[in-house]
């Protein structure tokens, strides 16, 4: 049998066993892998890979190295034997607490399993409790709740799930399932060394269980946890090792393995979200684009996921794109969180704030930690300039999750807009340290030491220089480097400067006061220097601008060249008028 065959095998029985336990996330996981798979043209009819064929262009249009194996090639991965049932005994009670389980009366199933001690049955009476105490922390939230949905509410069977779940530990009475659910509790009561440990075990004797991973994966907040923990090489291995580096923002490594894991589950829809994802992070807007589209074209209801889909359209201002995005996500499942902030992204776009908000409070009230509703609602508050409603917002998000770097980057434009600058440049430090390749981040940070309460221009132009190399499509950067290397006196960094954003703007077919800024200082520059060869070629270039401010422009060089003043400083003196009869009779 080759491994493909194993991994295909593999999942099939997994399905099963998560389905027989009612972990249903985990399950569908797996079935989306197990489709995902590259069918055998001489063993598969074209009807059983009608699914696959719409994601064959996404994987030649992203994959940046041909990839003709698979990715179980070459590697010695180690086989984990599937696990038996134990259920015997227990099955008539245990059909029974499923369809309680699956009806949602959690505390009704494990009353059903409290004498059963098959392990079997010992998962699902623990786990039901476990969600019966969830469920109920959740009305306390709603019963109980502060501004913004705050709530001191506790899972209330944590203690007593922890105190039986160690005693079987010690026993060595715990299957897999059993394990991920201990590193679950510990994981919740902050005991997040054992949990790691407990989560380990159990993704290594039961690799299949991707919630196992998932949970595994929110305990790896750094490389140097990640590198610690001793995982078995199994093909799974793979796969969390891509969705950490994702978490830990190094997409690189996150889309090297995703292309690999490629080789064999060339036709994931789970994998193409993936790559759009890292792609996202890397702000590669118009690639992102092209495949969330052929992924709704592959599969049109879905909803998960598709809310970083509208953000890419808002980015881009996609009026109609977003307007049909929002609509199909509406007639599809408007009671997902994902669905409410899709629908709260359209009504920002067209202006629409306040009801913006009321979509993003929706999303929230369906799932009180879903992070981008938050640090969405957060945005939407500064626009109504609503500044404590919004720090508020963006406090929730880094609660939720302190790598969140657009949350800290809203609570320095919050504090930037209160005048706090203090303030805005330590949560500006925290975005740029989440996400340093985001010039966007270094441009607001810079902005910041500009203010009259800083004033610190140097570091202004450190900052200035990162954006700069960070692929500063806002055109921001160079432009600022230049005025500021003017201010302070530097008169050829200036020009430098000045030299490289007018090369760009020709580049990409821009102007605007910028170029008009930048020929005037370097038409003068040269002057100054006694190239009048450059001077003149410059000052050809600002007569043949055509803008609409074509005359004012040239006057304000002559103005400059003659007195050394920008127009507008020229124009607030006293005995303006008889100087300005001199630099006329100048021309």
């Amino acid at each position: 049998m080759s491994l493909t065959e194993s991994c295909r095998n593999e999942l099939r029985t997994a399905i099963s066993q998560l389905n027989g336990r009612c972990l249903y996330s985990a399950a569908k996981w797996a079935a989306e892998q197990l489709v995902g798979i590259k069918q055998d043209p001489a063993k598969y009819t074209p009807s059983n890979t009608r699914f696959q064929r719409g994601s064959s262009s996404i994987c030649r249009r992203f994959r940046t190295n041909e990839i003709s194996s698979t990715l179980v090639a070459g590697v010695s991965y180690v086989s984990t034997p599937v696990m038996e049932e134990d259920e015997v005994v227990d099955s008539d009670f245990y059909l029974l607490a499923k369809s309680y389980f699956d009806c949602r009366e959690y505390r009704r199933a494990a009353h059903v399993l409290r004498d059963q001690t098959g392990k079997k049955s010992v998962f699902l009476r623990c786990y039901a409790l476990y969600l019966a105490g969830e469920k109920r922390k959740e009305e306390e939230m709603i019963e109980l709740e502060g501004p913004l949905g705050k709530s001191d509410a506790v899972n209330r069977e944590l203690i007593s799930l922890e105190r039986e779940l160690s005693t079987l530990r010690k026993n060595g009475t715990m299957d897999p399932f059993i394990l991920y659910l201990y590193g679950l509790v510990l994981k919740d009561k902050g005991s997040e060394n054992l949990a790691r440990i407990v989560l380990v075990e159990s993704v290594n004797s039961y690799p299949w269980n991707w919630n196992s991973w998932l949970e595994l994966q929110s305990l790896c907040t750094t490389i140097d946890i990640l590198n610690s923990i001793n995982l078995n090489n199994h093909w799974m291995k793979d796969f969390f090792l891509a969705s950490t580096y994702q978490e830990l923002r190094m997409h690189n490594e996150a889309l090297t393995k995703y292309e690999y894991l490629q080789g064999t589950f060339g036709f994931s829809n789970y994998l193409q979200a993936q790559i759009a994802k890292a792609q996202y992070s890397l702000r590669e807007f118009e690639q992102v684009e092209v495949v969330f589209e052929e992924l709704l074209r592959n599969d049109p209801y879905r909803v998960e996921d598709m809310d970083m889909y509208s953000n890419v359209l808002y980015a881009k201002e996609c009026f109609s794109a977003l307007s049909y995005l929002a609509h199909r996500v509406f007639t599809t499942d408007k009671y997902r969180p994902e669905s409410c902030c899709i629908i709260g992204n359209y009504y920002s776009l067209k202006g629409q704030h306040e009801k913006s908000v009321v979509y993003f409070r929706r999303a929230l009230k369906l799932n009180k930690n879903y992070l981008s509703a938050w640090t969405l609602m957060g945005h939407e508050y500064v626009e109504m300039k609503n500044t404590p409603a919004a720090i508020d917002a963006y406090r929730r998000a880094v609660d939720i999750n302190p790598c969140d770097y657009r949350a800290w980057y809203g609570l320095g434009q919050a504090y930037e807009m209160m005048h706090m600058p203090f303030y805005a440049l330590h949560y500006f430090r925290k975005s740029v340290f989440l996400q340093p390749n985001d010039s966007r981040l270094w441009i607001a940070m810079a902005q910041c030491y500009e203010t009259e309460q800083l004033h610190m221009l140097e570091e202004a132009i450190k900052c200035y220089r990162r954006a700069a190399n960070c692929n500063d499509s806002e055109a921001i950067a160079l432009n600022q480097l230049a005025k500021l290397h003017h201010a302070l006196g530097r008169d050829e960094e200036a020009a430098f400067y000045y030299k490289k954003d007018l090369e760009r703007m020709e580049a990409e077919e821009r102007e605007g006061p910028n170029m008009v800024e930048a020929l005037i200082f370097l038409a003068t520059h040269c002057r100054a220097h006694n190239r009048f060869e450059d001077a003149e070629v410059y000052c050809t270039r600002l007569l043949d601008y055509t803008g609409p401010v074509s005359f004012t422009t040239f006057l304000a060089f002559m103005v400059y060249t003659e007195t050394g003043q920008p127009l507008y400083k020229f124009l607030e003196e006293k005995n303006y008028q008889n100087r300005f009869t001199h630099v006329l009779t100048s021309l």
